[in-house]
Order: C-alpha cells, then structure tokens, then sequence
C-alpha cells in the first residue's frame, strides 16, 4: 500500500515521475519500479519523501504494510483506515483533474 500512496502524493503535488526522480536523485526507471511495487521502500526513501513534501515520516510509515509484531486486529484496522485515505486522496487527485479540464 505504501507505493500506491507514494504515487498519489506525488500526483496530488502535480510533479511528474521525472520531476520527482530528480529530486529524490533518482533515476525515473527507478521511480516507476518503487511506484509500481517492484522495489522496495527503505526508511532512507522515505526521509527523502517527507522532506520533498512536507509530510512526517510517521504518517509515511502509517501506510506500510510492513510493522512487525502487529496483532491480526491492529492490522485489518490499519489497512482498512490506510485504504479509506488513500481512496480519498484519489478522488481528490480525479477532482483536481477534471478541474483543470473545465478551465
């Protein structure tokens, strides 16, 4: 989950991939495997994120999946929460979007 909501911030924030991977130092090839699951995401990527976009890392980690020691509860909890924001987020990015269509 922690890639779909890296890549709806990123959207939310109107910077393309390429725009993104600069700043993160990063190659875009890179930035599409993290956004797409195929890499995983480190603490260090994270940091980067929270500077770039204002974000604490605290709410960052809140979307990963991957706390240890979590009970079968907290967890379903968790996610159900983190998909509810990040569905949110992508209906605010839709709204953005067909904003900019009408203008």
């Amino acid at each position: 989950m922690i890639h779909k909501a890296l890549r709806l911030i990123r959207q939310y924030h109107e910077k393309t991939q390429s725009e993104l991977a600069h700043e993160l130092c990063l190659t875009k090839e890179k930035l599409v495997s993290i956004e797409s699951a195929k890499t995983p995401v480190g603490g260090d990527l994270l940091q980067r994120y929270s500077e770039i976009f204002d974000i604490p890392v605290s709410s960052l980690i809140f979307f990963s999946e991957s706390i240890e020691k979590e009970g079968r509860y907290a967890k379903k909890v968790r996610n159900t929460l983190a998909g509810k924001v990040l569905d949110i987020l992508q209906w605010m990015h839709g709204r953005n979007e067909s904003r900019k269509i009408k203008a």
